[in-house]
């Protein structure tokens, strides 16, 4: 007996408009996710935070960030290109760091293409074991990775400040929601806010504060469209003193209550 087609898949492989269906602020402001990210871009421009750094990115660069790690990516409008989500545990390859790949060796490109491609071709499937088949393809994506990353030459060892960066990221990960400011992050980190602040904005471009005020911002917003949880507890679970205060904060950096927000999305 044959079995039906799986329908369940949870490797997924979107283009990069799909990975911010609610707006750009989805990918722009400082984030994490709980899945792997891997970004192949074939064609423009665009920024890229993440590793304690910030990274000009391109065509035929590949971006892979583990899940549970900070990152924030502005594309440009003629950006273009392909993004695949693993959940953990999808495809044991993968490497537990961030990688940043600039391909110029055009077989190695055609080589991922083809497998992103397999990928597509597998997720639109109506044959059986198909879930299947896009686990092994994106395992083979997973060990791709590793061998065009082990044919870079070595990179040098990080500096002082990029792993003070790295350190900040990871707190933000895991403390953003604490009610905690940027000066008791610094603090925890056993360095002074001016100190934190100068190497944020030498490593990333932003500042300590607005990467912490950016990861509050993505997950309020997230929150309040995603859910029907009153403001308040959102306000709570985010570490805000007060209702009011929070509201003031979505006003501030959006220019919209926190009702007008659930409006403008339903």
């Amino acid at each position: 007996m044959t079995s039906g087609p799986d329908q369940a898949n949870d490797v997924r492989l979107l283009s990069l408009p799909q990975l911010a269906p609610l707006g750009r602020w989805q990918l722009e402001l400082p984030h994490s996710r709980a899945d792997h990210l891997l970004l192949w871009i074939t064609r423009g421009q665009g920024v890229a935070l993440f590793d304690g750094a910030r990274a000009g990115i391109g065509t035929h660069n590949a971006i892979f960030v583990p899940a549970r790690q900070l990152l924030a990516i502005d594309l440009g409008r003629q950006c273009f290109g392909q993004a695949l989500v693993l959940p953990v545990g999808s495809a044991p390859s993968l490497p537990d760091r961030p990688v940043h790949l600039r391909v110029r060796d055009v077989a190695t490109q055609n080589e991922l293409a083809g497998l992103l491609d397999a990928i597509a071709r597998e997720q639109d499937s109506t044959k059986s074991l198909n879930t299947k088949a896009v686990l092994a393809y994106a395992e083979l994506a997973a060990i791709w990775l590793q061998r065009t990353t082990e044919a870079e030459p070595a990179a040098p060892r990080a500096s002082a400040a990029r792993r003070l960066a790295r350190r900040y990221f990871d707190r933000l990960v895991h403390a953003h929601a604490t009610g905690a400011s940027m000066a008791d992050h610094a603090a925890a980190l056993g360095v002074t806010p001016t100190h934190l602040t100068r190497v944020c904005k030498s490593q990333t471009g932003r500042t300590a504060a607005a990467l912490l005020t950016g990861c509050v911002l993505h997950e309020a917003r997230a929150a309040l469209i995603q859910s029907k949880r009153p403001a308040s507890h959102i306000a709570k679970d985010l570490g805000f003193s007060s209702a009011a205060y929070f509201t003031r904060f979505i006003q501030h950096h959006t220019g919209l209550a926190p009702t007008a927000i659930r409006r403008s999305a339903a």
